[in-house]
């Protein structure tokens, strides 16, 4: 049985009703289009079309902007993850994965689904969940949306610790990713070491 047969049978085990997959990048990639799916698990290394450019086009696509990334895959160089994240993905789990850690990653990121409407700020920098737009002193962020994602939890949840799992390298990634690209205001962002992350109260 492959390991794409074995995700589909943990998903459905998982209560994950609908679930579709394919083994080629471009059949992939056509598979969610039609479905919108709210996640997509994605290898980077597929035949047809590789992960990172079917994450790419994910994200330039309107009628998927709640669709949720994240790769799953054998890549495990950190320019790898860092390329993973900021062609869109959410997350980035490397092979060989434990099923259940799989899974509670899967709920977390579905969990940071997307506040739709909402608008959160401090200092300078303003986030609009309903069209995913960051602006810092005037000037539009180039975020992805992982990074959208836990820079507007960190925002609006200011003062209280984004606790960090011990094998949680895309949030380190995504921590430092923000940090360069907010420059000065980066400085909000501290490490609670040990713990996690938070933007000062």
């Amino acid at each position: 049985m492959t390991i794409r047969a074995l995700l589909e049978m943990a998903l459905a085990g998982a209560g994950y009703a609908e679930v579709a997959s394919a083994a080629r990048g471009d059949e992939g990639l056509a598979l969610v289009k039609s479905h919108k799916p709210e996640l997509v698990l994605l290898d980077l290394m597929l035949p047809g079309r590789d992960g990172y450019s079917i994450a790419k086009e994910i994200r330039t696509d309107p009628s998927l902007s709640e669709t949720r990334i994240i790769m799953l895959t054998a890549r495990t160089a950190p320019e790898d993850i860092v390329r993973g994240l900021e062609a869109g993905a959410d997350d980035y789990v490397t092979k060989p994965y434990d099923r259940l850690v799989l899974l509670a990653r899967i709920r977390a990121v579905l969990r940071r689904g997307p506040m739709y409407g909402s608008k959160v700020g401090f200092d300078g920098l303003e986030m609009d969940e309903s069209n995913r737009s960051a602006v810092l002193d005037g000037h539009p962020l180039a975020l992805t949306a992982g990074e959208f994602a836990l820079l507007t939890k960190l925002v609006a949840h200011r003062g209280r610790i984004l606790p960090r799992q011990a094998d949680e390298r895309t949030v380190d990634v995504q921590i430092a990713n923000l940090r360069r690209k907010l420059g000065e205001w980066g400085s909000h962002i501290e490490t609670v070491r040990g713990v996690g992350y938070r933007v000062s109260p």
